[in-house]
């Protein structure tokens, strides 16, 4: 059990980072950053930063030093270099990493474990790719199986003809068909060191252009009845994974039961909204989790949540959104507005 006053490093510097910093100072600890960019909005938050590479492994150790825990707010953190920090340091572990990192080894992954995702296959050549809209079909969605998130490092493949004209990245990617489904759902769960595992309340999800722009909670009948099959996977996966820390496994909910879609290693958007409409949020049961602390309870504390992202320009209805005094209002300090930026969130709260 690591005791408040102590520090808990992020490998990272974004949003997510700056949230996690956040709930850690209501439990008494600080924290530090590590990120290559200088440019840190977690590290406005935080006691300490350290701006250096992530082969830096020099830099690496040091920050490993001055924490008594390391945590990361993002996945796309190479694993190689992480050995620095030395064993034990880090939760998550190396593991959920390595596995969520890469979309074809996440998807053997949950398919191993009973899960099921879209149909999908690797594509490392223009031949391979017709070779998966043979076997598949189209319409499809061509992803690198690395980096990608928010809908970037993504192509639609509506007929065989849109294939014919792409020019491929040379980076592996892979090739998913097309899922026809009511809604889209997260489950997002803690576990601890000790395997205890607290789940949320599932939300509701919406996209616009492949980014989220909506949580709403609780989620329609369609997602109702398939929170419970789903949650066994992901408490499967967890499992499997000996993750500590959040976890967040996003599915797709169809006729014939959930359909997988892909997982992230740590606090998740979709659970922005457990800030105000959780007991215990994502958040802080992350900090405990990693701490070696109990959990907190993860019930509703209100009838209902809803949760819009702030996406771009979005952010400049500030005073509109602060007008009415039901918004609870969160602004992650990025100096520059850019479309598709996330720039916030806004919760209300349905009493």
């Amino acid at each position: 059990m690591i005791a408040p006053g102590e520090t808990i490093g992020i490998l990272g510097g974004g949003q997510l980072g700056r949230m996690i910093a956040l709930a850690a100072a209501n439990l008494g600890y600080r924290c530090h950053v590590y990120a290559p960019e200088a440019d840190s909005i977690a590290a406005d938050v935080c006691a300490g930063f350290t701006c250096a590479g992530w082969y830096d492994a020099e830099a690496l150790a040091a920050f490993a030093k001055a924490c008594a825990v390391v945590t990361y707010e993002f996945e796309n953190v190479p694993v190689a270099p992480l050995a620095a920090l030395g064993d034990g340091a880090l939760h998550p572990g190396t593991r959920s990493l390595e596995v969520a990192q890469d979309r074809a080894a996440e998807k053997s992954f949950v398919e191993a474990l009973g899960g099921r995702p879209a149909p999908w296959a690797k594509v490392d050549s223009a031949a391979d790719l017709a070779a998966a809209i043979a076997r598949i079909g189209t319409p499809g969605i061509l992803k690198t199986r690395r980096d990608g998130y928010d809908g970037k490092g993504q192509w639609r493949i509506m007929t065989p003809e849109d294939a014919a004209g792409l020019d491929l990245p040379q980076v592996p990617l892979v090739y998913e068909g097309f899922v026809r489904f009511d809604a889209e759902f997260s489950v997002i769960l803690a576990r601890g060191a000790d395997g205890d595992v607290r789940f949320w309340d599932s939300a509701q999800n919406a996209h616009k252009a492949g980014i989220l722009s909506q949580s709403v909670v609780p989620a329609g009948d369609a997602v109702q009845a398939q929170v419970d099959a789903a949650r066994a996977l992901a408490k499967q996966v967890a499992d499997a994974l000996g993750h500590v820390g959040v976890l967040t496994l996003e599915f797709f909910a169809t006729a014939d039961g959930p359909v997988f879609n892909e997982m992230a290693p740590r606090v998740h958007n979709s659970g922005h909204w457990t800030i105000e409409g959780a007991l215990t949020s994502q958040f802080e049961n992350h900090v405990r989790a990693i701490c070696g602390l109990p959990l907190g309870s993860t019930e509703l504390c209100a009838a209902g949540v809803v949760m819009d992202n702030l996406i771009g320009d979005e952010a400049h209805d500030w005073p509109a959104i602060l007008s009415d005094p039901a918004n609870h209002l969160h602004l992650y300090g990025k100096a520059a507005v850019r479309p598709g930026r996330k720039m916030g969130h806004v919760t209300r709260l349905v009493l």
